[in-house]
């Protein structure tokens, strides 16, 4: 059958292919069973034999009409399967409706209406394809057989969306293409069309070229009045420099969160029994066309780029929940943009819905909160969507009643009644042209609940206002008498969406001038104050950052200059001197007291060491042992840890001298920085010392100069070790009360030592008459006298003649002890100095800056700079400055552009019907 029909088109004269063609398209259809395509098709082929010379008179005919009818004839064709397919889209929508309204019936209609929808669908798609096949091979033939003009090749491209790289408009110098007919026009996409909710089919979109252009530009005037309201929101400080915005109230259950999704397109508000919203919702919608997938932002969280709508849904949810129960509400906002070239450019405002009554788990006060937090938004300039449910007289919508307090004339007020499809049509109708709470803006009703899907179809959540404008369009249009294009009401999702983007750009337009006005007096005062403050310096959080790290490293290379060798060497032998006089109160001095009892009998007292045997053993063996716990104490880990300590010290105090003192994430960072670059040579630089001090473990070789400088240097170490322990005495003295107190103590010490008074045992309350406390402060002072007296004996020893030459070192451990000490210092210092102080000084500061670097990402520097209130000051001031310049400047472009496209565009009736006929039709649902 195609192989004929396809000779027959090749042949058959253009006046007759056109009039076959439309018999075929419009033939009438029967009214009952599954339609079927046979019979029409016999017909075709019945009006398809033609005689045996037609075929020179289709030539003849071809070329007298072919410039003429071709046009067309190529609009048809591509206008043949579009048809179809609407035809059978909407046969499939007719069949959805009815099968959600008979979605409890038998199981058996199920059965018979499934059947009916395959048989009726396949038919239809068989005949369509059938003739859109037919139509490809016949245009291919033709063309083969002719060449175009190149002004219908243009209108070719334009009309079948060629992917030539030209948009249809074609090259500069090009002759201008014929005119396009009514229904080539309507076929180019309007940038408002998507925004509006006319994306689910091209003619569901009734509008004129000129309705459409004056559309698009209502939707970029309104996207460039939200870009500038979002930047007088960061001026701030004063209520004057602000545009209004759409704040969404209602009481709960009246249907207003599903409102907003059917807004957006998206299921996106956390639901729940109980009160779920407990912040407000700042909502901005962006209509991006560039954007593949509809996503979200929470700025105020760094989170971008969400394309799931749950995870959004369960962000809002906890953000909400992070609200006390005591508190119930807070007026801290919860900022939301979400982006998609399916939703118009608005601002909004969600609130907590009203409640009659509070539960038992919510505080009492809490109704009277939610209306404070309303009454606060609902203010002016904002424009109040009041959100009201059709089966609740309005005398009862709370959400009415809190817009007439502050508006009480309804300049700004736009009612939206849902639950369109809970009352009767003529109920519903009358409450849309309600004359008793009259709204200059009017009201629009629409059934924003998602119908609930089951049996044959399924819900589909993926395209919330695509489900909701069909269910819509299938109510109101079974009732035209009261929802009809002559009734003069508002209804519809997409109506609603329409009104809310030309309301709000003309409150903001009303508001335009006023604003501006302010503006630049802000700007005017914030000049001055720039002028006079900061002497109009310019600082950027940028600049302020590279001056505090200039600073900082100035003080650090000051710092490495003097700090080297000779300061590492004192801290070293500052160390091991303290490790000396421990040696020396280990194994010469006396020890502590820890009870009364009788001192034990000490056959080698220090006392008499001038006047012991050179060869004692005793003394040869103390002076070994010491020796050796000095060199094998672990120097390398102690250089090491001394020498870090105070490098981390001073870079502490190079903190405290610059700009980061100020800053504390900074000062850890750089902390961290010190700490790190030290630790990395740690292990290394110890490993490296106790190896090169190796030799000392076994013997120490000191020579005569080497004791002559440890002979001089051990005196002033045992003079500060005398300073301590009179200074201890002192104080000991200021905490019994006084040096007589302490005189007793001590001297009933002294005599329980030498066994002049027995005590078997020191009792918790104390002994003798004293206290237990006190009998401790009499041990401590007994002890500090007696090394006080062995010190000052063992200073009288290294300065006698006895301990000026080396080969006495037994009779003066403390001079040899110190020299080995200086020893090991000066050794241990070569390695630090190459290994670990060298190498901090080449990597600390890049450290900084890479550590630095890391802390100022993701806004880092802007909180780096806000830390010190006096730069945090002089930069609100510049960008607050800045930020009024732009509004400026953006308000000029808007007004430049207003005067370009020919003044101001025609106002929108937001009545209830009294608009001329254009904005009738606007009104219609489809």
């Amino acid at each position: 059958m195609s192989a004929q029909l396809r000779a027959a088109g090749a042949l058959l004269p253009l006046g007759r292919r056109v009039t076959v063609r439309a018999i075929r398209l419009y033939h009438p259809l029967p009214t009952g069973g599954i339609q079927r395509a046979e019979g029409p098709v016999r017909a075709l082929r019945r009006s398809m034999r033609f005689p045996a010379n037609a075929y020179h008179n289709a030539v003849i005919v071809r070329n007298a009409s072919w410039a003429r009818v071709l046009p067309k004839l190529a609009i048809k064709f591509a206008r043949i399967p579009a048809l179809f397919g609407g035809l059978m889209i909407g046969g499939v929508a007719w069949i959805q409706y009815q099968a959600v309204q008979v979605s409890n019936s038998a199981q058996e209609m199920f059965g018979n209406m499934k059947n009916t929808v395959t048989g009726t669908a396949s038919s239809l798609w068989g005949s369509a394809s059938e003739i859109a096949e037919q139509t490809k091979q016949g245009w291919a033939n033709t063309k083969e057989q002719m060449e175009l003009p190149e002004w219908l090749e243009k209108i070719l491209r334009m009309e079948g969306g060629s992917g030539d790289g030209k948009n249809g408009s074609g090259g500069q110098g090009e002759p201008e293409p014929p005119k396009q007919s009514r229904a080539g026009a309507a076929a180019a996409v309007s940038a408002s069309a998507a925004a509006y909710g006319y994306d689910q089919s091209a003619d569901q979109d009734e509008r004129t070229p000129e309705e459409m252009a004056r559309d698009d530009q209502m939707m970029f005037m309104t996207k460039m009045m939200i870009e500038i309201r979002n930047l007088l929101q960061k001026v701030g400080q004063s209520s004057t420099v602000t545009l209004p915005a759409i704040v969404v109230i209602g009481s709960q259950s009246s249907g207003k969160s599903s409102v907003l999704e059917a807004i957006v397109g998206h299921e996106f508000l956390p639901k729940g029994t109980n009160m779920i919203t407990r912040r407000p919702i700042e909502l901005t919608l962006v209509n991006d066309p560039e954007a593949r997938v509809d996503y979200a932002e929470f700025p105020d969280l760094g989170l971008t780029k969400i394309t799931d709508f749950s995870l959004i849904q369960k962000n809002l949810m906890e953000l909400n929940q992070s609200v006390p129960e005591s508190e119930c509400v807070s007026d801290d906002p919860i900022h939301l943009t979400i982006h998609s070239p399916r939703v118009p450019d608005l601002s909004l405002i969600d609130l907590p819905g009203y409640i009659q009554v509070a539960g038992e788990n919510q505080p009492r006060e809490l109704k009277r909160k939610i209306s404070e937090l309303c009454d606060k938004y609902i203010r002016g300039p904002n424009i109040i969507l009041a959100i009201s449910a059709a089966d609740v007289d309005l005398a009862n919508s709370t959400a009415l009643q809190a817009s007439r307090r502050v508006d009480p004339r309804g300049e700004r007020t736009i009612g939206v009644i849902t639950k369109m499809d809970l009352v009767d049509p003529e109920k519903g109708a009358a409450i849309l042209s309600d004359r008793q709470y009259p709204l200059r803006l009017g009201y629009v009703g629409v059934i924003s609940k998602l119908p609930v899907g089951g049996g044959l179809f399924k819900r589909d959540t993926g395209n919330v206002l695509s489900i909701i404008s069909r269910n819509e369009k299938s109510f109101f249009n079974a009732h035209p008498a009261q929802f009809g294009p002559e009734a003069g009401v508002n209804i519809g999702t997409i109506t609603l969406r329409k009104k809310l983007m030309q309301v709000l750009e003309q409150q903001m337009s009303s508001k335009l001038q006023a604003t501006t006005d302010a503006i630049q007096r802000e700007l005017e005062e914030t000049t001055y104050q720039f002028k006079v403050q900061y002497n109009e310096e310019p600082m950027t959080a940028e600049a302020y950052l590279a001056a505090s790290l200039d600073d900082f490293k100035h003080l650090f290379h000051k710092f490495a200059s003097t700090f080297g060798r000779p300061q590492m060497q004192t801290l070293l032998k500052n160390a091991l001197d303290q490790r000396v006089l421990d040696q020396l109160a280990a194994r010469y001095w006396n020890k502590p007291l820890d009870d009364l009892s009788v001192a034990p009998h000490e056959p080698e007292n220090i006392a008499d060491l001038p006047k012991a045997d050179p060869k004692s053993p005793y003394w040869h063996m103390q002076l070994d042992m010491a020796s050796s716990a000095l060199t094998r104490l672990g120097v390398g880990r102690l250089a090491t840890t001394v020498v870090s300590q105070a490098i981390q010290t001073d870079v502490e105090k190079l903190i405290n001298k610059s700009a980061f003192s100020k800053h504390p994430s900074a000062r850890q960072v750089i902390s961290e920085a010190s700490s790190t670059v030290l630790a990395d040579r740690a292990y290394t630089t110890s490993d490296g010392i106790e190896f090169s001090l190796k030799p000392y473990k076994y013997e120490v070789d000191i020579h005569q100069q080497e004791w002559s400088q440890g002979r001089d240097h051990v005196a002033e170490v045992l003079k500060g070790e005398l300073d301590q322990c009179q200074t201890a005495m002192k104080n000991l003295e200021n905490t019994v009360g006084g040096r007589k107190k302490l005189k007793e103590v001590m001297t009933f010490v002294d005599r329980a030592r030498k066994g002049d008074i027995i005590i078997e045992g020191e009792s918790r309350n104390g002994a003798g008459g004293f206290s237990a406390a006190l009998l401790a402060r009499g041990r401590e002072a007994v002890f500090l006298r007696d090394r006080a007296d062995i010190i000052n004996m063992r200073m009288m020893a290294v300065k006698s003649r006895q301990c000026k030459g080396l080969e006495n070192k037994y009779y003066c451990p403390e001079v040899f002890l110190d020299a080995v000490a200086t020893k090991l210092t000066q050794t241990a210092v070569l390695f630090l100095n190459v290994e670990m102080l060298n190498d901090f000084y080449a990597r600390f500061p890049r450290e900084v800056e890479s550590k630095l670097g890391e802390l100022m990402l993701g806004g880092g520097l802007e909180r780096f700079a806000q830390e010190d209130s006096r730069i945090r000051r002089h930069l609100d001031l510049i960008k607050r400055k800045e930020l009024l310049e732009l509004v400026l400047a953006k308000i000029e472009g808007l007004n430049r552009l207003n005067e370009h496209v020919g003044g101001p565009r025609e106002g929108f009736d937001g009545g209830n019907g009294n608009g001329n006929g254009r904005e009738r039709r606007r009104r219609r649902f489809f």
